[in-house]
């Protein structure tokens, strides 16, 4: 036959929208034309499928070869379609005769003796075909991120006559090993929340966050353990769902990072040093790709030495941090990245180190602060003040608790708060608040009080509340009583600051 068609998967943001290769041989002087908004690297491809099937001994076609790649609005980049093409021209030239040729989906770069590289973001195209009951061949050198998608069914080559021998039915590939994704074990993070002397109303604050994934912040002079607690905050948080883990994995797919099979539950840990523009951190380019705050889906960002950060920078975090997504926009097209990260910020609250040391007057350390905007700083939920340790903290041979014991308190709370609502208590609307976070005509008034005194924005106040929630679902109750709203309260140390400073 002279018109064939296969099938790959493009690449726009974490999702992978169907391309679907049409092939078609006429007659008239040779040629090789790829119509479909193919960008230079597609274009390229000519050469790269030309080579590859002379060099695997197949018989490329001296006539007009017109490859389309639909939808034709849909840009198309990079080596991935390389295969599809390859196998449509062998499709359409008799070259393979295979009747179920539209149940596959071809991903693949081909170098020009034939071999077959590795491409990236191929888990969310797993996850597509995997929806769509497609069967898949897939480069050799991707096949561990490819055992992450379990239920795929998929099969691993090394090079273009590989595929040609299975299509043709002269060997049967065997499909590549479903790796069953049973519930992770927590491995050995090679840090302990028992290694951090004393600060133990710091270790309380990343427990509540923890259990509700709530925002943190950290005001303290140089030395207190500000970094050496943000860094221990993974080792007390669960482990990621299944769903959460394949978001997460698609993200570093798209960038070609490796995952690593034994510890791909994990909650991931950022920490981009504050010299980073806007782009790296959201995201962004010509070609659209995933920032910090992608790369920390479902884990952690760590924000050091706050006010360092440019402050257009900070405040392009403030809509991602309330909606969980980051769109980027070109002028070609729009890409969506998830971000559903915990931030934990750290800072001093002074540009000598701290506050009380009378090397800065009020009006410098007030400046220095301003640094970081008030709907940034609105926008974290749990702000605590870590003193500086004394000698006996230093020396004392005291064990402290350890992270297992931590994150089984964390867990507890959290099963118990996804039983109740279904999500995160971080994650609650006005409406959910309303119906799960319901106070007493008492601890309503005393919160009415604090609000007025402490000058609480309506999302400060709705934040109390929920933080008042998982500091009840830590202690297994179901009502939220006033010790848990006055515990909630105390963490603004940031705006009680503030205050003092203005006086």
């Amino acid at each position: 036959m002279s018109l064939a068609k296969t099938y790959t998967r493009a690449q726009v943001g974490i999702d992978a929208p169907l391309v679907t290769v049409e092939v078609h041989l006429s007659n008239g002087l040779p040629a090789f034309n790829i119509v479909g908004l193919p960008e230079t690297s597609v274009k390229e491809s000519k050469e790269r499928v030309r080579c590859a099937l002379t060099n695997s001994h197949f018989t490329f076609p001296e006539q007009r070869i017109t490859v389309n790649l639909a939808p034709a609005d849909l840009p198309k980049q990079g080596g991935r379609y390389d295969l599809a093409i390859a196998i449509g021209i062998l499709v359409a030239s008799g070259q393979i005769q295979n009747p179920n040729i539209q149940s596959f989906e071809f991903y693949g770069e081909l170098a020009l003796n034939g071999e077959i590289r590795e491409i990236t973001a191929l888990v969310p195209a797993l996850m597509s075909a995997t929806h769509a009951q497609h069967y898949c061949f897939i480069p050799k050198t991707n096949e561990v991120m490819a055992r992450l998608v379990s239920q795929s069914l998929r099969k691993s080559v090394m090079s273009l006559r590989d595929v040609w021998a299975d299509l043709s039915g002269q060997h049967t590939l065997a499909w590549d090993e479903q790796s069953p994704c049973e519930p992770e074990k927590m491995v050995d993070f090679g840090i302990d929340m028992n290694e951090v002397k004393g600060q133990g109303a710091a270790k309380r604050v990343l427990e509540i966050a923890a259990a509700g994934a709530h925002n943190v912040l950290f005001l303290g002079p140089p030395g207190t353990g500000k970094s050496m607690l943000a860094q221990r905050m993974p080792t007390i948080m669960p482990a990621m769902e299944l769903q959460q883990a394949l978001e997460t994995a698609s993200v570093y797919s798209i960038i070609g990072k490796e995952i690593n099979p034994t510890s791909w539950r994990q909650r991931p840990f950022r920490a981009p040093h504050h010299t980073c523009s806007a782009v790296a951190l959201v995201g962004g380019s010509s070609t659209p790709k995933p920032g910090e705050i992608s790369l920390a889906h479902n884990g952690v960002l760590f924000l050091d030495e706050l006010p360092e950060y440019e402050r257009k920078v900070l405040d392009s975090l403030r809509e991602p941090m309330e909606t969980g997504m980051v769109s980027i926009s070109r002028a070609a097209q729009q890409v969506d990245f998830p971000a559903n990260f915990q931030l934990i910020a750290a800072l001093n609250p002074s540009p000598t180190g701290c506050h009380t040391d009378k090397r800065a007057t009020p009006e410098q350390v007030l400046k220095y602060l301003s640094k970081v905007s008030g709907p940034f700083i609105d926008r974290i939920d749990l702000q605590i003040e870590l003193p500086r340790l004394s000698t006996v903290e230093l020396q004392s041979t005291f064990v402290e608790e350890g992270s297992e014991a931590i994150r089984l308190r964390v867990e507890q709370a959290r099963a118990f708060a996804l039983q109740r609502q279904g999500k995160v208590n971080a994650l609650l609307s006005s409406k959910e608040i309303d119906k799960y976070c319901q106070l007493s005509g008492a601890v309503m008034a005393y919160l009415a009080k604090a609000t007025e005194k402490l000058h609480l924005s309506p999302r400060s106040y709705h934040r109390v509340i929920k933080v008042s929630r998982t500091i009840a679902d830590l202690a297994g109750q179901e009502d939220i009583t006033l010790a848990h709203l006055k515990e909630a309260l105390s963490y603004r140390a940031f705006e009680r600051l503030l205050a003092q400073l203005i006086r």
